[in-house]
C-alpha cells in the first residue's frame, strides 16, 4: 500500500541583527535566504522560510537577560529556531566580533536548542580586515551549542556588493556556495519532524530562578 501522507515542508530560519533599517546586514540574510531556498525548491523539497530581525525584538531580549522570562514574541523567535531545520545567521562586525545583539539573543536561547541544527554563518562590514571575525568568534560561539556550520562563511565588506576583482570569488558566487551547503544539510535534516514532550522541563530551568540563576 502506498503512503499517501503528505511531506511537511522543512523548516529555514534566517536570522538578522542588522542595527539599522535598510541594512547591508539584512540584505545579506535576504541573499542567503532566497538562494537557499531556490536550491532546496530546485530539488523538490518543500521549504517554509521565516526571517528574524532581531532589533525588532532587541527590547524583548534585554527584558529576558534580566528577568528570565521571555514575552511572546520572543518566545515564538526562540521556538522558531530550536525546531528549525537550517538556520542562517547574520551579524555586523562591531570591534572585531559579533554584535552585542546577536550575542544576546543566543545567550537568551536555551543551551542545547541548536544541537545538530544546520548553521550558516554570515556578517557584513566596512572593511575586509574584519571577514577573520566570522572565523574567530562566530565560529566557535555556534560550535559551543553544538551546531554543525557549514563550511563556507559569507563576509561581505562595503566593496563586496560589486563583481569579484583579483580573482576573488564574488559575493553571488561565495552566498551561492554556501547556500548549496545549507541545502544539502537541510535536506537531511529531521529536525522539524521531531515530537517534542510537551511537559519536559526547558533544560535551562533553575529551582532558584532567573536567566541561568546568575
Amino acid at each position: 500500500m502506498t503512503d499517501t501522507t503528505p511531506i511537511a515542508p522543512k523548516q529555514l530560519v534566517a536570522i538578522s541583527s542588522g542595527l539599522s533599517q535598510p541594512s547591508s546586514t539584512r540584505l545579506l540574510t535576504d541573499r542567503l535566504a532566497d538562494a537557499t531556498v531556490a536550491d532546496l525548491r530546485d530539488r523538490g523539497i518543500d521549504v517554509e522560510l521565516r526571517t528574524i530581525e532581531l532589533r525588532d525584538i532587541a527590547q524583548d531580549i534585554t527584558n529576558n537577560l534580566v528577568t528570565g522570562f521571555p514575552s511572546t514574541k520572543l518566545q515564538s523567535a526562540l521556538d522558531a529556531v530550536a525546531g528549525a531545520d537550517g538556520l542562517i545567521a547574520v551579524t555586523p562586525i562591531f570591534t572585531a566580533s559579533y554584535s552585542g545583539l546577536f550575542k544576546s539573543f543566543f545567550d537568551v536561547i536555551d543551551n542545547t536548542a541548536l544541537t545538530g541544527l544546520p548553521t550558516l554563518i554570515a556578517a557584513t562590514g566596512g572593511t575586509p580586515r574584519h571577514s577573520l571575525a566570522l572565523e574567530h568568534a562566530v565560529r566557535p560561539l555556534f560550535s559551543y551549542l553544538r551546531a554543525p556550520v557549514m563550511p563556507t562563511s559569507v563576509y561581505a565588506s562595503s566593496e563586496d556588493w560589486g563583481s569579484g576583482a583579483d580573482g576573488v570569488a564574488s559575493l553571488p558566487d561565495r552566498i551561492h556556495r554556501a547556500a548549496s551547503e545549507l541545502a544539502d544539510a537541510v535536506q537531511r535534516s529531521d529536525r522539524s519532524s521531531r515530537v517534542v514532550d510537551p511537559f519536559a522541563l526547558d533544560a535551562s530551568f533553575s529551582p532558584v530562578g532567573g536567566y541561568g540563576a546568575q
